[in-house]
C-alpha cells in the first residue's frame, strides 16, 4: 500500500509554498485510520482548504477507492456550489446549482448524503427524487463514464458548506456503508477548515460576541429570557441590546454563510412568482420567494437556511430550476407577506405592549391614516385616481409628487421627482383637477374651502403594511391650486460604509467620532442627503454606553436607542431651545437639525467645549465656507477653533444604470479636461491612462426608464480640523486659504471625490458638473 510522508515544500498550481509537511510516495502498508488520519492532519496543518486539495486528492482515492473525488465549496454570496480543477496549465471550474436537478446541487439543497450505483439508471435516481437527474455533457465532452456515485454534505452546525462526491467505485460491490461512514467523518474536518477560510462562526450571535458588540454572558441572559417570555433573541438583541438591524444581519450572515436581506419597502414581488402560493402556508413557514422567475433562479428568504426539511418543503411546494437561499429576520419576512408587527402575535410581551402605546400616542399627531391599497371599482374615480398616482410614485422611487394646473381648460400635470430629476406621470383632466386637489386635501387635514392661502399638513397612509408619511404643501397660482407632496418612506438608518466614502474619508470620520468632544458639521443644499449621512454617523455611535439626543425638523428617520425631539416652533420648540434643554438632560452626543443662527451656534459650540459631541448641518456650499460663514455669524474663532473637529461636505450625483452603462476608452481630449478638473498634482493618485482605462456613459432601458441612470449616490469633501487649520480659523482666514491648506494636507474637493467615482463606473462629468460645477 502507498504511504504518503510528510516533508516541508509543495507545488499548487504552479506555485511553491512552504509547509511543514507535503505527501509524497513511498511504499508501506497503512491501515485505513492510519491513511483518514495522515489526511486529517494534512488538512489541519495547511492554511485554506483550497491549498491542500490538490495534495491529498491521491490518498482521498485510495482512502474511498475511487476513480476521481470531488470537493465543491459555496461561498456566502454564491447562488452554486463550485469545484476548481487543473485541465494541463488551465484551471477551469465546474458549478453546480443548488437543485434537485443534479447528483451534488440535491445533496447541496437536502443535506443528505446520497449512494448511487449507476448514475445512467433513470429509475433509480427518481427512486430518490422525482426530479433528480443526471447531467451526461461532462462524461460526453470528457470520454470519462461515470457509474457509481457516492456524496455527502459538507455541513458544520447545520450551515451548509459544500459537497464532497466520490465517483466509480474500485470495488465490484461498489461504494459500501463503511465507505459513506468514512466520507461523513472527512466532511466534518472538511467542514471545519472551510468554515474557517469562510471566516464562519459556530452560532447565529457569535460574531456579536467577537466582535465585542455585546458581551457572552449578556447574550446568554436574552437567549434565556427569549425562552422564558416567548419572544426571538433578535427582538431583544435590538430592542434592548441597541444591536441594529445591518449589525445582527453580519451576525447571521457569518454564521449561516448565506447573505443576509433586510426588509426593502419599495421591493415589488414579481406576482408570477407567488402564483398558487398560499399566503397563510408561508407565513406559517417563514420564507417568502422575492426575485427571480421559475424558470431560472430564485431567491427565497427563510430565517433559518439550515433547516434541512424546510428548506427540501420549499423545493417541493416551489419548482424551479436552482435556487438562492439568504438569511432575513422573521419580521421582515412577515412584511413582505403583507404583516405590519414586530413581534408576533404570540409574544405580547411588555416590549411589545409598549410598541403598541408609541403606536397609539403616534397616531394622535397624525391627522389622518388608513390603510392605502388599490381602490376597488365600486369607489369614486377620483379617489381611485389619487391611490393610483400615490401608489405609482411611491413604488417608482420618488421623492416628491407634484400636481400642477394648466393654464385655461389645458390638462394638469403630474410629474414625480425620482433620483433627483423631475419627470411626468400623466395628465388630469381640467374638469376633474379642483376635485383631485380637494382629495389630497382630505386625508391630510387641510381646508377644503381656503383657495387662497398656502397650507401645510401631512397624512400617514399605508400601502401593503408599510407607514408612507406624506407631507402636503398647497399654494394657489393663477390658474388654480397646486400641490406638492413629499413622500417621506419610515427608513433604517444606512450603515456608515454604505455611504460610498472614500477610503481615505471613512478614516477620518472614524477617528473624528472617537473623540470624546468637539463639533461635526454636515453640510450642503436641501435635498443632498445630510441627514441620511448624520444617521449614519450615529449609527455607528449608538452603543448602550451613550446618550444621544436629536432636534430635527422633520423626524425622518427613526433609530432606537436615540431620543429624538421634533421641531414645533409654533409652540417655542426650537433648535436653540431645545439644544438648552438637551444640556439638562445628561447628553453625550447631541444632533442639531441647522446651525442657522448665531444663537444655536453659539450654544452648539459651548456645549462642545464642555464635554459633550455635537452634530450639526449647515446650508453651505464647500467645507471651507462653512467655516467662513460660521465666523461671519460673530462666533469666537478662539472657541470656535478648540471646538470645531471638521466639516464634510456633500451633494448626491445620479448613477449610472448598472443594467444598460455602455464603457468606452477615454480619449484625449476628456482625458485632459478629467485631468484639469482633478488638478494635475494629484491626478496620478487615480491610476487612470489616456486611451486604455475605461469609463462609462448612459444609454437607457427599461429597468432605468430609459434614461441611463438609477439611483444617486454622495460625493463628499471632508476637512479634517488639524492643529494648521485651527490656527487659520483663530485667524479668521479666508475660505480660499483655508481650502488650499485642507487640499495639501489630503482633503479632495467635490469634484475631485466626483471625478474619482466616474474613473470607477459610477456616474459620469455631465452629473458631477451639475452639481460640483464650482470646482471646475
Amino acid at each position: 500500500m502507498t504511504f504518503w510522508k510528510l516533508h516541508s515544500r509543495v507545488q499548487i498550481f504552479g506555485n511553491s509554498y512552504d509547509y511543514p509537511w507535503v505527501l509524497s510516495e513511498e511504499k508501506h502498508e497503512m491501515s485505513q485510520e492510519e491513511l483518514l488520519n495522515s489526511i486529517i492532519h494534512a488538512i489541519h496543518e495547511s492554511d485554506s482548504f483550497r491549498d491542500v486539495m490538490e495534495i491529498i486528492e491521491p490518498p482521498l482515492l485510495k482512502l474511498l477507492a475511487a476513480e476521481r473525488v470531488t470537493v465543491y465549496s459555496k461561498g456566502r454570496s454564491d447562488r452554486e456550489i463550485v469545484s476548481t480543477y487543473r485541465s494541463g496549465e488551465e484551471l477551469k471550474e465546474i458549478r453546480v446549482p443548488l437543485s434537485p436537478k443534479s447528483l451534488a446541487g440535491y445533496v447541496a439543497l437536502s443535506k443528505k448524503e446520497l449512494l448511487v450505483k449507476d448514475v445512467y439508471n433513470e429509475t433509480e435516481l427518481i427512486e430518490i427524487h422525482d426530479e433528480l437527474r443526471f447531467n451526461k455533457s461532462f462524461d460526453e465532452k470528457s470520454g470519462f463514464r461515470t457509474q457509481s456515485v457516492l456524496a455527502v454534505p459538507i455541513v458544520f452546525k447545520g450551515t451548509f458548506l459544500g459537497v464532497l462526491q466520490a465517483l466509480n467505485s474500485s470495488r465490484l460491490a461498489g461504494f459500501t456503508d463503511r465507505d459513506v461512514e468514512t466520507a461523513n467523518r472527512l466532511a466534518t474536518f472538511i467542514a471545519q477548515k472551510l468554515r474557517y477560510d469562510f471566516k464562519g462562526t459556530s452560532g447565529p450571535f457569535e460574531h456579536l460576541v467577537q466582535s465585542n458588540r455585546i458581551r457572552a454572558e449578556e447574550l446568554d441572559q436574552l437567549k434565556s429570557r427569549a425562552e422564558q417570555e416567548g419572544t426571538s433573541v433578535q427582538h431583544l438583541l435590538m430592542s434592548e441590546a441597541g444591536v441594529s438591524k445591518n449589525e445582527l444581519g453580519e451576525s447571521l450572515s457569518r454564521f449561516y454563510q448565506v447573505p443576509f436581506a433586510s426588509f426593502e419597502p419599495h421591493h415589488v414581488i414579481p406576482p408570477a412568482l407567488m402564483e398558487g402560493i398560499n399566503l397563510a402556508y408561508l407565513r406559517q413557514s417563514v420564507w417568502v420567494p422575492i426575485e427571480g422567475n421559475r424558470d431560472d433562479a430564485v431567491v427565497v428568504l427563510i430565517d433559518d437556511p439550515s433547516d434541512a426539511q424546510r428548506v427540501m418543503e420549499i423545493q417541493r411546494s416551489f419548482r424551479a430550476k436552482s435556487y438562492e437561499f439568504r438569511v432575513a429576520l422573521k419580521e421582515d419576512i412577515l412584511r413582505y407577506l403583507g404583516e405590519n408587527t414586530s413581534a408576533s402575535k404570540d409574544s405580547a410581551d411588555v416590549h411589545a405592549l409598549l410598541g403598541k402605546l408609541q403606536e397609539e400616542v403616534s397616531s394622535e399627531e397624525i391627522i389622518d391614516a388608513q390603510e392605502f391599497e388599490e381602490a376597488g371599482e365600486d369607489e369614486a374615480t377620483v379617489i381611485q385616481l389619487v391611490n393610483k398616482i400615490i401608489i405609482d410614485s411611491y413604488m417608482g422611487r420618488a421623492s416628491d409628487i407634484h400636481i400642477e394646473p394648466g393654464k385655461g381648460k389645458a390638462n394638469a400635470t403630474v410629474r414625480i421627482r425620482v433620483d433627483g430629476s423631475c419627470r411626468a406621470l400623466l395628465s388630469i383632466p381640467s374638469s376633474h383637477v379642483r376635485a383631485v386637489v380637494s382629495r389630497v386635501k382630505i386625508i391630510s387635514g387641510l381646508d377644503i374651502s381656503e383657495r387662497r392661502k398656502p397650507q401645510d399638513g401631512k397624512c400617514v397612509v399605508r400601502f401593503r403594511g408599510n407607514p408612507i408619511e406624506l407631507r402636503v404643501a398647497t399654494v394657489p397660482t393663477v390658474h388654480g391650486e397646486s400641490v406638492v407632496m413629499r413622500i417621506l418612506a419610515s427608513s433604517d438608518p444606512l450603515p456608515l460604509e454604505k455611504l460610498n466614502l472614500s477610503e481615505r474619508n471613512i478614516k477620518v470620520i472614524k477617528h473624528i467620532t472617537s473623540q470624546p468632544h468637539g463639533v461635526f458639521l454636515v453640510v450642503g443644499p436641501t435635498g443632498s442627503g445630510k441627514t441620511t449621512t448624520l444617521h449614519a454617523i450615529l449609527g455607528s455611535m449608538n452603543t448602550p454606553d451613550r446618550k444621544i439626543w436629536t432636534a430635527e425638523d422633520p423626524v425622518e428617520i427613526t433609530q432606537s436607542g436615540l431620543q429624538q425631539v421634533q421641531m414645533k416652533p409654533e409652540i417655542g420648540l426650537t433648535f436653540a431651545s431645545s439644544l438648552r434643554a438637551f444640556l439638562r438632560a445628561d447628553p453625550d452626543v447631541i444632533m442639531i437639525g441647522e446651525m442657522r443662527d448665531y444663537e444655536t451656534a453659539h450654544i452648539g459650540i459651548e456645549a462642545s467645549l464642555t464635554g459633550h459631541f455635537v452634530f450639526s448641518t449647515l446650508h453651505t456650499n464647500s467645507a471651507p465656507e462653512t467655516i467662513t460663514r460660521l465666523l461671519d455669524l460673530k462666533l469666537d474663532p478662539v472657541s470656535f477653533s478648540d471646538a470645531l473637529q471638521g466639516v464634510l461636505a456633500q451633494r448626491l450625483v445620479r448613477t449610472l444604470c448598472e443594467n444598460c452603462k455602455e464603457a468606452y476608452s477615454v480619449p484625449e481630449e476628456e482625458y485632459v479636461v478629467l485631468q484639469r478638473y482633478y488638478g494635475e498634482q494629484h491626478f496620478s493618485e487615480l491610476n487612470f491612462a489616456c486611451g486604455k482605462s475605461q469609463i462609462y456613459r448612459p444609454k437607457g432601458c427599461d429597468k432605468c426608464g430609459n434614461t441611463g441612470y438609477r439611483g444617486r449616490t454622495g460625493i463628499h469633501e471632508l476637512l479634517l480640523a488639524t492643529p494648521s487649520i485651527k490656527t487659520l480659523i483663530y485667524e479668521s482666514a479666508p475660505a480660499n486659504e483655508i481650502k488650499k491648506l485642507a487640499v495639501s494636507e489630503g482633503m479632495r474637493t467635490l469634484m475631485q471625490d466626483g471625478i474619482r467615482k466616474l474613473t470607477i463606473g459610477q456616474t459620469d462629468l455631465s452629473q458631477i458638473r451639475k452639481v460640483a460645477g464650482s470646482d471646475e
